[in-house]
């Protein structure tokens, strides 16, 4: 009698790393170093090279610009022929811009190439975050037992959430630290060389495969008109406020720098405010729930205002560090906060969207508050410059009066499963939606 040995089925993974691989993470973690760069390394690029901080802020104004307008168009694209050809190409492109904005800011061409130049680096910077985010939506809603799918979801986007937070605060200190110890051109030289090796990377991983919309049917969506709402336009508002913050305290830090001989290691200081931002954003989770939404922004913008008034009165370098610290445990929950409302608060079908308005409200309010901000510091002085933070945080903390006194007690309906999953499924398949 023969008996027949059938070999064990593969037990196919069951957690998200071991869907996506374990190599995946590091490789999209650091590709997103190379756009939290390009901002901090493009200003402190062309103050050394120009010795112009308003051009440095203008130029920075533009980068941004140029990210704010042709980001969505790549996702459009990503939507259409997938991740991989998309990243690829705007990889090389954005390699190669960084390597020109090296080269152009120090020769005797106009200033109006340098600009143009800046443009093309912003445009063309690969839009790694939402791509790692509908990437990993995709494979948790194809590749895992639905019994985890909700779990990991909320774990994910977590993730997601505080390695944006990293790569963001610890752009700015490698920039500092390359422009101190090598030349201002070398942050835009290891921009290049990251965004061709990881990059490139991040676009050949198996993973990109499941980035192709694969369903047709449309999601429901509550009218545009409820996008309008004063529930949903006050969180904006915190956002551009917040894109203010950003823009008026790097350039303003820079122009005080530039000043005193120090202007290369401006990425130095305004990482100060990163370390608080990132331990305080990774930790708000362990907020007692108690501590409402609305409560935590108010507490933590107001926070923010104060720093900023030890900014524009400190005269000294160990100052104004003291106040980037403090500046740094209000900003990084005052962001996190500002996104949960706005997740809370999107219409039905519409979060993507909601989304997408503080993505660009950030963005409009970084370039523009980078433009006038090296403007006011070249012609009236680096100390005037320091108080414009303050306005900023102001608007931060106004909108979260407005939001405390008229917004918190119309509480949204609650959101059933089907509704949570039709938004996870609007995530997965509309990436360009999310940048």
């Amino acid at each position: 009698m023969s008996t027949q040995r059938t070999a064990p089925a593969q037990q196919k993974p069951t957690t998200l790393r071991g869907v996506a691989g374990t190599a995946y993470f590091p490789i999209a973690f650091v590709a997103r170093f190379p756009f939290a760069m390009m901002v901090v390394g493009t200003l402190t690029l062309v103050v050394s090279a120009r010795d112009s901080i308003a051009l440095g802020g203008l130029n920075s104004a533009v980068v941004g610009l140029g990210s704010a307008l042709v980001g969505p168009l790549l996702g459009a694209a990503a939507d259409r022929v997938g991740q991989r050809s998309v990243i690829l190409v705007s990889g090389i492109v954005n390699s190669l811009a960084l390597l020109a904005m090296a080269a152009v800011a120090f020769s005797s061409l106009p200033d109006a190439a340098v600009l143009a130049v800046g443009f093309l680096v912003g445009a063309s910077s690969p839009q790694i975050g939402p791509f790692s985010r509908s990437r990993l939506v995709q494979l948790i809603l194809t590749r895992l037992p639905s019994a985890r799918r909700a779990r990991s979801l909320n774990a994910t986007m977590g993730y997601e959430s505080a390695a944006d937070e990293t790569a963001f605060v610890f752009g700015p200190v490698v920039v500092g630290l390359l422009a101190t110890t090598m030349s201002p051109a070398a942050p835009m030289i290891g921009a290049a060389a990251l965004t061709l090796l990881f990059v490139t990377a991040f676009a050949l991983h198996p993973t990109a495969r499941v980035s192709i919309p694969t369903s047709e049917e449309p999601v429901v969506q509550a009218p545009a008109r409820e996008l309008r709402t004063l529930r949903v336009l006050v969180v904006v508002a915190g956002a551009l406020g917040v894109g203010l913050f950003f823009g008026t305290v790097l350039t303003s830090l820079t122009a005080f720098l530039s000043e005193t001989g120090h202007g290369d290691s401006a990425g130095l200081v305004y990482g100060v405010m990163g370390i608080g931002s990132t331990i305080l954003a990774l930790s708000i989770t362990l907020f007692p729930e108690g501590f409402a939404l609305h409560a935590r922004w108010l507490v933590f913008s107001a926070l923010m205002l104060a720093a900023m008034l030890a900014f524009g009165v400190a005269g000294s370098l160990t100052g104004i560090v003291a106040a980037m610290a403090v500046a740094g445990i209000g900003i990084g929950p005052t962001v996190v906060t500002l996104y949960s409302l706005a997740a809370e608060r999107s219409p039905r079908g519409r979060s993507a969207t909601v989304m997408t308005m503080l993505g660009s409200a950030t963005i409009v309010g970084q370039s523009a508050a980078s433009a006038l901000t090296g403007a006011v510091a070249e012609n009236i002085g680096s100390q005037a410059s320091m108080w414009m933070p303050l306005g900023a945080a102001g608007l931060v903390v106004l909108a979260a009066l407005v939001n405390a006194l008229a917004c918190r007690e119309a509480a949204p309906a609650s959101v059933t499963g089907d509704e949570l999953h039709d938004e996870t499924v609007a995530l997965a398949e509309h990436p360009a939606e999310h940048l």
